[in-house]
């Protein structure tokens, strides 16, 4: 079983920054890609990154240019850098892993319990 915790949401104005952490622990065999999703009100959750186990992120387009999502092999653990925040960055950010747990092709999804982030205008 893995667990995921994320930690540093919060509530900043306009224009700041915050840095998300997610740390992953648990039984498994290696974390492959890990990322960022989060979902608004009344939305459907959306991808905000993704890194690859070998460093390759992908970005969607209302954060490009804005944040930067990193990770620590060494740690298990996955962040994102948000600067330049704008009231519709306003949503649950959730962690996402994918992990294999027995053996490397023996994969499985994960979910965190989600972090609020709050955007003040």
């Amino acid at each position: 079983q893995v667990q995921l915790v994320e930690s540093g949401g919060g509530l900043v104005q306009v224009g700041g920054s915050l840095r998300l952490s997610c740390a992953a622990s648990g039984s498994f065999f290696t974390i492959n890609a890990m990322g960022w999703y989060r979902q608004a009100p009344g939305k459907q959750r959306e991808l905000v990154a993704v890194i690859s186990s070998g460093g390759t992120t992908t970005y969607a387009d209302s954060g490009k240019g804005r944040f930067t999502i990193s990770r620590d092999h060494a740690k298990n653990t996955v962040y994102l850098q948000m600067n330049s925040l704008k009231p519709e960055d306003t949503a649950v950010y959730y962690c996402n892993a994918d992990v294999s747990t027995v053996t490397y092709y023996v994969t499985r999804n994960y979910w965190g319990q989600g972090t609020q982030v709050t955007v003040s205008s």
